[in-house]
């Protein structure tokens, strides 16, 4: 088997902008629909400085596009596949949380 080396440093540069709980938070709002850096403010309740580095990750590692409209800046996800892959591992998340509490039940 071919490992391309270069790629999975790419993918795992990627994942780490992902491990952060606001990040994920922002791509769970942004896959329900485009949001204006307000109302992810009030979403997430970060201060707008705080927002503004997380988005710029984002925005860095081409997981949101961003557009200004006037003088609003709104965000949504580069690719829906994004949303998509977040929402499939958290199922992957409470499968395995519900097994562990199976066999922590059967041990007690």
């Amino acid at each position: 088997m071919d490992i391309n080396i270069e790629m999975l440093k790419f993918e795992s540069d990627i994942y780490k902008t992902f491990s952060n709980p606001y990040r994920m938070h922002i791509i769970r709002l942004l896959y329900k629909k485009e949001m204006s850096a307000s109302d992810l403010i009030k979403e997430t309740g970060l201060s707008k400085a705080n927002l503004s580095q997380h988005m710029s990750a984002l925005v860095g590692k081409n997981a949101v596009n961003s557009t200004r409209k006037g003088v609003n800046v709104f965000y949504s996800l580069s690719d829906r596949k994004i949303g998509q892959a977040c929402n499939l591992m958290q199922e992957v998340i409470i499968n395995n949380i519900r097994k562990n509490h199976k066999l922590i039940k059967k041990m007690l």
